[in-house]
C-alpha cells in the first residue's frame, strides 16, 4: 500500500471516528435540571418573580473553584432574607440569610464551593412574604472536594478563632465590615492526602452577627461555604459600641467573640 493511500485511509478513519463521536454524543441526553425539585424542597413551590430584588454577583469563570466569590446585593429594605442556591452541588444550599428588620443589609459577599458547571439561585423572600429569584451560571468544578489548604492539625489548633476588619462605605448611611471565622469546613467528600480516607463533614452551619443586641444578619449554612468562612456586608449603624459574633458547627462548637465599633457614636 503507498503512503498516499495510507494517508487517506488514516483520514477517512479520523473523520469516521469524529462522525460517530459527535453522533453519540448528540444522543446523549443532558442531565435533568434540579431545580423544580429544589424549588419544591427548598421553598416548598412557591411562586417567585424574576427580578434583581436581590442581584446576584458570581463570575462566568471561576478562578479556583474551592473559594469561588459570590455578592448578594440587596436592592430593597424589603428584603427579609435571602438565600443562595447552587443547584449542581451535593448540598445545594449554602447559605440561608436572615437580615435584621433595621439592619439595613446593603450587601453581603462570601466565598463557596462549586462542584460541576451549575446554574446558581439567588432567591430573596420580602417581608410581604413574595419570593424574588435571580440566577447566574458559573464555570468550575470540582470545589466540594478539593483538598483543603491546611493541614488538619493546623486547622484544628486555630478553630474558631475569628477576625473583624472596618472599610469605609461609599453608600451614605452605612458602615462595612468584615468578619472571617478559622474552621476547616470539611465538606466530606475531601480526602486526607496522607491516610487516602475521607475527612467527615464538619463545617460551620450558623452565624449570627449583631450590633449591640440587634440582629445584621443570621446565616444558616452548609458543606458549600468554603474553608475558614469570610463574610463581608454593609449595614446601617444604630449607635451601638460593639459588634458581635456566635458561630455554630456540626460537632456542637460554640464560637463567640466581640469588638468594639470604631467611631461608634
Amino acid at each position: 500500500m503507498s503512503k498516499t493511500v495510507s494517508k487517506r485511509l488514516t483520514t477517512v478513519a479520523m473523520l469516521a471516528s469524529l462522525g460517530f463521536l459527535h453522533g453519540v454524543a448528540a444522543q446523549t441526553p443532558a442531565p435533568p435540571d434540579p431545580w423544580p425539585d429544589l424549588v419544591r424542597d427548598l421553598f416548598q413551590s412557591r411562586a417567585m418573580t424574576s427580578d434583581e430584588i436581590v442581584a446576584l454577583e458570581a463570575p462566568v469563570r471561576a478562578e479556583d473553584a474551592a473559594i469561588v466569590p459570590m455578592t448578594l446585593h440587596l436592592k430593597s429594605r424589603d428584603v427579609g432574607s435571602a438565600t443562595l442556591v447552587i443547584d449542581q452541588n451535593p448540598m445545594p444550599m449554602a447559605a440561608s440569610f436572615k437580615f435584621g428588620e433595621k439592619a439595613g443589609v446593603g450587601y453581603v459577599a462570601i466565598r463557596v464551593r462549586v462542584n460541576s458547571y451549575t446554574n446558581v439561585h439567588a432567591v430573596s423572600e420580602t417581608r410581604d412574604g413574595a419570593l424574588h429569584s435571580q440566577v447566574k451560571f458559573v464555570k468550575a468544578a470540582g470545589g466540594c472536594s478539593a483538598p483543603a489548604v491546611k493541614n488538619l492539625d493546623e486547622a484544628a489548633a486555630h478553630i474558631g478563632q475569628m477576625k473583624y476588619r472596618e472599610f469605609r462605605s461609599e453608600e451614605p448611611g452605612r458602615r462595612e465590615a468584615q468578619i472571617m471565622i478559622r474552621h476547616p469546613n470539611s465538606s466530606g467528600m475531601q480526602m486526607d492526602q496522607l491516610t487516602h480516607l475521607y475527612i467527615p463533614a464538619h463545617y460551620v452551619d450558623r452565624v449570627d452577627v449583631r450590633q449591640g443586641d440587634d440582629l445584621i444578619f443570621s446565616m444558616e449554612g452548609g458543606i458549600s461555604l468554603s474553608e475558614d468562612p469570610n463574610f463581608r456586608f454593609s449595614y446601617s449603624p444604630n449607635g451601638a459600641k460593639t459588634i458581635s459574633v456566635e458561630a455554630h458547627d456540626t460537632k456542637g462548637n460554640v464560637f463567640k467573640q466581640e469588638w468594639p465599633i470604631g467611631e461608634a457614636s
